[in-house]
């Protein structure tokens, strides 16, 4: 059972774990639950974590987790591969936090049919993740709403005579053109998914 304060805190840490990709530091917290001594803010923390809300993945108020999330979103970051020439073989200790790729407010996710966008390494059942968005900037690859009734996923460019072009990236498929005000911006690729059998 959590205290009130406790509650805010624990609600405080998960928004900011969502929006930032790592946990927020005692100053940060008692900032935004309105607690002056970072001793208090200490003493909160460790009762989550002593409670089982809260795990620590590394030194540092950083390296905080919510416990039931710690295993599922983070992997062993064990090193580097070279996909061209050989390289050292160091080991690694470290981890990669998959939050900070997949998880955020307003993030979702789309399976991919096609090969319109195969030369920006996104393939015919890759999922994408995608950040809900109403705008985005040239060059970024969105989802697109044309007419109000059909989805593409393109990499956007805007045009000095006022047109969207919605650019494939596959030379066999044309540039779609049209008026800015039919296409709809409704979200920002942030992330790609692929699994392999």
């Amino acid at each position: 059972m959590l205290t009130a304060q406790q509650n805010r805190v624990l609600q405080v840490i998960r928004e900011h774990l969502a929006e930032h990709g790592h946990a927020p530091t005692l100053e940060e917290i008692g900032l935004l639950v309105g607690v002056r001594s970072r001793g208090a803010v200490h003493r909160l923390v460790q009762a989550l974590i002593d409670k089982g809300y809260l795990a620590r993945t590394s030194s540092g108020w950083r390296g905080l987790a919510l416990a039931e999330e710690r295993d599922a979103l983070v992997l062993p970051l064990l090193g580097r591969i070279a996909a061209g020439r050989p390289i050292e073989a160091i080991p690694g200790e470290e981890q990669i936090n998959l939050s900070e790729f997949l998880l955020g407010p307003g993030r979702y996710a789309l399976r991919v049919q096609g090969d319109s966008m195969i030369g920006a390494g996104i393939l015919d059942g890759d999922t994408v993740v995608v950040r809900q968005a109403d705008t985005a900037r040239d060059g970024e690859i969105v989802v697109a709403l044309i007419d109000g009734e059909s989805a593409t996923l393109k990499r956007l460019q805007r045009r000095k005579d006022g047109m969207v072009a919605l650019l494939a990236e596959n030379p066999d498929i044309p540039t779609q053109i049209y008026p800015a005000e039919r296409v709809l911006i409704q979200g920002v690729v942030v992330a790609q998914l692929r699994s392999y059998p």
